[in-house]
Protein backbone atom coordinates (compact mmCIF):
# COMPACT_ATOMS: atom_id res chain seq x y z
CA UNK A 1 0.00 0.00 0.00
CA UNK A 2 1.39 3.18 -0.82
CA UNK A 3 1.24 6.22 1.37
CA UNK A 4 -1.40 8.91 1.81
CA UNK A 5 -1.26 12.02 -0.91
CA UNK A 6 0.80 15.14 0.80
CA UNK A 7 -1.50 18.09 1.67
CA UNK A 8 -2.16 20.31 -1.05
CA UNK A 9 -1.10 23.79 -1.07
CA UNK A 10 -4.12 25.10 -2.91
CA UNK A 11 -7.84 26.03 -2.95
CA UNK A 12 -8.59 28.36 0.57
CA UNK A 13 -11.61 26.14 0.10
CA UNK A 14 -12.14 22.76 0.32
CA UNK A 15 -14.69 20.80 -1.15
CA UNK A 16 -16.05 17.80 -0.10
CA UNK A 17 -17.75 14.73 -1.89
CA UNK A 18 -21.09 14.11 -1.83
CA UNK A 19 -22.20 10.70 -3.70
CA UNK A 20 -25.26 9.26 -4.01
CA UNK A 21 -25.13 5.15 -4.00
CA UNK A 22 -27.97 4.61 -6.81
CA UNK A 23 -29.39 1.41 -6.39
CA UNK A 24 -33.12 -0.42 -6.26
CA UNK A 25 -34.33 -1.03 -2.35
CA UNK A 26 -33.89 -4.65 -2.83
CA UNK A 27 -30.52 -4.21 -4.21
CA UNK A 28 -28.76 -4.06 -0.57
CA UNK A 29 -26.17 -6.30 1.02
CA UNK A 30 -28.44 -6.22 3.36
CA UNK A 31 -30.61 -8.68 1.83
CA UNK A 32 -28.67 -10.66 -0.88
CA UNK A 33 -28.92 -13.95 1.18
CA UNK A 34 -32.80 -13.35 1.52
CA UNK A 35 -33.78 -11.92 -1.91
CA UNK A 36 -32.71 -14.07 -5.07
CA UNK A 37 -31.40 -11.96 -7.96
CA UNK A 38 -34.04 -14.04 -9.72
CA UNK A 39 -36.56 -12.19 -8.82
CA UNK A 40 -35.62 -8.68 -8.99
CA UNK A 41 -37.55 -7.54 -11.90
CA UNK A 42 -41.12 -8.77 -10.17
CA UNK A 43 -40.10 -6.29 -7.07
CA UNK A 44 -41.97 -2.96 -7.24
CA UNK A 45 -39.12 -0.57 -8.66
CA UNK A 46 -39.08 2.96 -6.63
CA UNK A 47 -35.72 3.68 -7.41
CA UNK A 48 -36.62 6.34 -10.36
CA UNK A 49 -39.06 8.10 -7.74
CA UNK A 50 -36.12 8.05 -5.03
CA UNK A 51 -33.56 9.24 -7.21
CA UNK A 52 -35.70 12.15 -8.17
CA UNK A 53 -36.26 12.87 -4.88
CA UNK A 54 -32.34 13.51 -4.07
CA UNK A 55 -31.97 15.43 -7.48
CA UNK A 56 -34.81 17.45 -6.42
CA UNK A 57 -32.92 18.28 -2.65
CA UNK A 58 -30.01 18.60 -4.38
CA UNK A 59 -31.83 21.09 -6.53
CA UNK A 60 -32.99 23.35 -3.52
CA UNK A 61 -29.65 23.36 -2.24
CA UNK A 62 -27.17 24.16 -5.22
CA UNK A 63 -25.50 20.78 -4.50
CA UNK A 64 -23.54 19.09 -7.16
CA UNK A 65 -22.83 15.28 -6.57
CA UNK A 66 -21.74 12.46 -7.90
CA UNK A 67 -24.31 9.27 -8.81
CA UNK A 68 -22.65 6.18 -8.79
CA UNK A 69 -25.08 4.06 -10.45
CA UNK A 70 -25.66 0.38 -11.23
CA UNK A 71 -25.43 -0.35 -14.36
CA UNK A 72 -28.51 -2.93 -14.02
CA UNK A 73 -30.34 0.23 -13.52
CA UNK A 74 -28.92 2.20 -15.92
CA UNK A 75 -29.79 -0.37 -19.01
CA UNK A 76 -33.82 0.29 -17.40
CA UNK A 77 -34.04 3.41 -16.56
CA UNK A 78 -32.00 5.73 -19.16
CA UNK A 79 -34.02 8.53 -18.70
CA UNK A 80 -33.09 8.49 -14.94
CA UNK A 81 -29.73 8.56 -15.91
CA UNK A 82 -30.07 11.55 -18.57
CA UNK A 83 -32.01 13.45 -15.77
CA UNK A 84 -28.48 13.25 -13.45
CA UNK A 85 -26.75 14.46 -16.00
CA UNK A 86 -28.55 17.01 -17.28
CA UNK A 87 -28.81 18.50 -13.48
CA UNK A 88 -25.21 18.92 -13.37
CA UNK A 89 -24.25 16.07 -11.79
CA UNK A 90 -21.51 12.82 -12.48
CA UNK A 91 -22.47 9.58 -12.96
CA UNK A 92 -20.16 7.02 -12.03
CA UNK A 93 -20.05 3.49 -12.08
CA UNK A 94 -21.20 1.21 -9.07
CA UNK A 95 -20.47 -2.13 -11.02
CA UNK A 96 -23.53 -3.85 -12.62
CA UNK A 97 -25.52 -5.61 -10.23
CA UNK A 98 -23.77 -5.44 -6.59
CA UNK A 99 -21.83 -8.14 -6.95
CA UNK A 100 -19.37 -7.83 -4.55
CA UNK A 101 -15.47 -7.50 -5.84
CA UNK A 102 -13.75 -9.94 -3.08
CA UNK A 103 -16.40 -12.71 -4.88
CA UNK A 104 -14.81 -12.27 -7.92
CA UNK A 105 -11.61 -12.98 -9.96
CA UNK A 106 -9.53 -10.32 -11.77
CA UNK A 107 -11.07 -11.05 -15.25
CA UNK A 108 -15.05 -11.21 -14.04
CA UNK A 109 -14.43 -7.88 -12.12
CA UNK A 110 -13.08 -6.72 -15.60
CA UNK A 111 -16.30 -7.90 -17.17
CA UNK A 112 -18.39 -6.45 -14.66
CA UNK A 113 -16.89 -2.80 -15.30
CA UNK A 114 -17.24 -2.98 -18.90
CA UNK A 115 -20.98 -4.19 -18.91
CA UNK A 116 -21.95 -1.42 -16.09
CA UNK A 117 -20.13 1.44 -18.03
CA UNK A 118 -21.43 0.27 -21.26
CA UNK A 119 -24.92 0.81 -20.25
CA UNK A 120 -24.35 3.73 -18.26
CA UNK A 121 -22.78 5.95 -21.02
CA UNK A 122 -25.22 4.88 -23.30
CA UNK A 123 -27.76 6.40 -21.20
CA UNK A 124 -25.65 9.20 -20.52
CA UNK A 125 -24.08 10.30 -23.26
CA UNK A 126 -20.99 10.82 -21.12
CA UNK A 127 -17.50 9.57 -20.15
CA UNK A 128 -17.37 7.64 -16.80
CA UNK A 129 -14.44 7.57 -15.34
CA UNK A 130 -14.96 7.31 -11.31
CA UNK A 131 -16.11 3.73 -9.67
CA UNK A 132 -17.27 2.74 -6.17
CA UNK A 133 -17.41 -0.54 -5.44
CA UNK A 134 -20.92 -2.69 -3.95
CA UNK A 135 -20.58 -2.48 -0.43
CA UNK A 136 -17.24 -0.94 -0.10
CA UNK A 137 -15.66 -4.42 -1.16
CA UNK A 138 -12.05 -3.65 -2.38
CA UNK A 139 -10.08 -4.91 0.55
CA UNK A 140 -6.88 -7.04 1.44
CA UNK A 141 -8.54 -9.63 -0.45
CA UNK A 142 -8.51 -8.11 -3.97
CA UNK A 143 -5.01 -7.04 -4.46
CA UNK A 144 -5.52 -6.70 -8.11
CA UNK A 145 -8.47 -4.73 -7.86
CA UNK A 146 -7.08 -1.37 -8.14
CA UNK A 147 -4.86 -2.69 -11.29
CA UNK A 148 -7.81 -3.68 -13.23
CA UNK A 149 -9.37 -0.34 -12.62
CA UNK A 150 -6.85 1.50 -13.60
CA UNK A 151 -6.33 -0.95 -16.78
CA UNK A 152 -10.06 0.70 -17.84
CA UNK A 153 -9.20 3.96 -17.34
CA UNK A 154 -10.58 4.73 -14.71
CA UNK A 155 -9.52 8.32 -12.64
CA UNK A 156 -10.11 6.94 -9.47
CA UNK A 157 -12.16 4.77 -6.83
CA UNK A 158 -14.16 5.69 -4.38
CA UNK A 159 -14.31 1.92 -3.05
CA UNK A 160 -12.54 1.46 0.66
CA UNK A 161 -14.48 1.86 4.05
CA UNK A 162 -11.16 2.36 6.43
CA UNK A 163 -12.89 0.66 9.21
CA UNK A 164 -13.26 -2.46 10.88
CA UNK A 165 -17.46 -4.11 10.27
CA UNK A 166 -18.67 -7.29 10.06
CA UNK A 167 -19.56 -7.00 6.04
CA UNK A 168 -17.02 -4.75 4.92
CA UNK A 169 -13.74 -2.64 5.74
CA UNK A 170 -10.09 -2.02 5.01
CA UNK A 171 -8.41 -0.77 8.53
CA UNK A 172 -5.17 -0.29 7.42
CA UNK A 173 -6.05 1.67 4.73
CA UNK A 174 -5.15 5.39 4.93
CA UNK A 175 -8.42 7.99 6.17
CA UNK A 176 -7.91 9.66 2.96
CA UNK A 177 -6.82 9.97 -0.47
CA UNK A 178 -3.73 7.51 -1.57
CA UNK A 179 -2.53 6.26 -4.67
CA UNK A 180 -2.67 2.30 -4.81
CA UNK A 181 -0.46 1.89 -8.11
CA UNK A 182 3.05 3.92 -7.82
CA UNK A 183 2.99 3.81 -11.62
CA UNK A 184 -0.59 4.98 -12.35
CA UNK A 185 -2.64 8.20 -12.26
CA UNK A 186 -5.26 6.43 -10.35
CA UNK A 187 -6.45 7.85 -6.83
CA UNK A 188 -8.46 5.89 -3.68
CA UNK A 189 -10.86 8.55 -1.87
CA UNK A 190 -12.24 6.42 0.88
CA UNK A 191 -14.94 7.03 2.55
CA UNK A 192 -15.08 9.62 5.16
CA UNK A 193 -14.94 8.44 8.74
CA UNK A 194 -14.48 10.02 12.19
CA UNK A 195 -11.70 9.79 14.43
CA UNK A 196 -12.85 9.64 18.25
CA UNK A 197 -11.52 7.83 21.23
CA UNK A 198 -8.72 5.83 19.60
CA UNK A 199 -11.53 4.28 17.18
CA UNK A 200 -12.36 4.98 13.56
CA UNK A 201 -16.40 5.08 12.99
CA UNK A 202 -18.15 5.72 10.02
CA UNK A 203 -20.30 7.87 9.04
CA UNK A 204 -22.25 7.57 6.23
CA UNK A 205 -25.47 6.06 4.83
CA UNK A 206 -27.11 4.08 7.72
CA UNK A 207 -24.48 5.56 9.99
CA UNK A 208 -25.91 8.93 9.29
CA UNK A 209 -29.08 7.84 9.34
CA UNK A 210 -28.68 5.99 13.08
CA UNK A 211 -26.06 8.34 14.62
CA UNK A 212 -25.57 11.80 15.53
CA UNK A 213 -25.10 14.51 12.46
CA UNK A 214 -22.25 15.59 14.52
CA UNK A 215 -20.64 12.66 14.04
CA UNK A 216 -20.59 13.28 10.00
CA UNK A 217 -19.66 16.86 10.72
CA UNK A 218 -16.55 15.66 13.15
CA UNK A 219 -15.73 13.55 10.17
CA UNK A 220 -15.57 15.84 7.30
CA UNK A 221 -13.65 18.31 9.68
CA UNK A 222 -11.32 16.38 10.42
CA UNK A 223 -10.51 15.79 6.82
CA UNK A 224 -10.34 19.46 5.66
CA UNK A 225 -7.81 20.07 8.82
CA UNK A 226 -5.46 17.19 6.58
CA UNK A 227 -6.33 19.39 4.14
CA UNK A 228 -8.73 16.86 2.08
CA UNK A 229 -12.07 16.97 0.83
CA UNK A 230 -14.30 14.73 2.88
CA UNK A 231 -16.65 11.94 1.45
CA UNK A 232 -19.98 11.33 1.83
CA UNK A 233 -22.21 8.92 1.02
CA UNK A 234 -26.22 7.59 0.98
CA UNK A 235 -28.75 5.77 -1.15
CA UNK A 236 -32.03 6.96 -2.83
CA UNK A 237 -33.99 4.23 -0.95
CA UNK A 238 -32.81 5.73 2.65
CA UNK A 239 -35.29 8.81 1.96
CA UNK A 240 -37.85 6.04 1.08
CA UNK A 241 -39.93 4.93 4.57
CA UNK A 242 -42.50 3.67 2.69
CA UNK A 243 -40.95 1.16 0.74
CA UNK A 244 -41.65 -2.31 1.17
CA UNK A 245 -40.70 -4.64 3.83
CA UNK A 246 -39.10 -7.88 3.71
CA UNK A 247 -40.43 -10.04 6.19
CA UNK A 248 -38.26 -12.64 5.87
CA UNK A 249 -35.16 -11.10 6.06
CA UNK A 250 -32.74 -11.37 9.97
CA UNK A 251 -33.63 -8.99 12.01
CA UNK A 252 -30.31 -7.10 12.14
CA UNK A 253 -30.83 -6.65 8.66
CA UNK A 254 -33.97 -5.06 9.24
CA UNK A 255 -32.85 -3.04 11.38
CA UNK A 256 -29.95 -1.57 9.60
CA UNK A 257 -32.11 -1.17 6.09
CA UNK A 258 -35.82 0.21 7.63
CA UNK A 259 -34.11 2.47 10.65
CA UNK A 260 -34.92 6.23 10.62
CA UNK A 261 -35.78 6.37 7.02
CA UNK A 262 -38.63 8.98 7.99
CA UNK A 263 -35.72 11.18 9.60
CA UNK A 264 -33.18 10.64 6.69
CA UNK A 265 -34.14 13.47 4.37
CA UNK A 266 -34.09 16.38 7.06
CA UNK A 267 -30.91 15.22 8.13
CA UNK A 268 -29.71 15.19 4.59
CA UNK A 269 -30.87 19.03 4.22
CA UNK A 270 -28.87 19.90 7.38
CA UNK A 271 -25.86 18.29 6.53
CA UNK A 272 -25.65 19.23 2.74
CA UNK A 273 -26.10 23.60 4.11
CA UNK A 274 -23.17 23.06 7.01
CA UNK A 275 -20.62 22.17 4.65
CA UNK A 276 -19.07 22.49 0.78
CA UNK A 277 -20.02 19.71 -1.37
CA UNK A 278 -19.36 18.96 -4.89
CA UNK A 279 -18.91 16.08 -7.55
CA UNK A 280 -16.53 13.50 -6.83
CA UNK A 281 -14.30 14.30 -9.89
CA UNK A 282 -13.80 17.66 -8.33
CA UNK A 283 -12.34 15.85 -5.58
CA UNK A 284 -10.16 13.74 -6.83
CA UNK A 285 -8.71 16.50 -9.46
CA UNK A 286 -8.46 18.83 -6.17
CA UNK A 287 -6.35 15.37 -4.63
CA UNK A 288 -4.26 14.75 -7.52
CA UNK A 289 -2.76 18.58 -7.73
CA UNK A 290 0.33 18.02 -5.09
Amino acid sequence: MNAPFKVPEVDAVIVNGMSVDVEEWFQVGAFERTIDKADWERLESRVVANTGRVIDLFAETGTRATFFTLGWVAARHPALIRRVVEAGHEIASHGWDHQRVFTMDAATFRADLARARTALEDAGGVAVTGYRAPSFSIDTRTPWAHRVLAEAGYDYSSSVAPVAHDHYGWRESPRFAWRPLADSHLIELPVSTAALAGRRLAVGGGFFRLLPAALTGLAVRQANAAGHGGMFYFHPWEIDPDQPRVAAAPIRSKLRHYSRLGAMAGKLRGLVRRHDWGRVDAVAARERRW
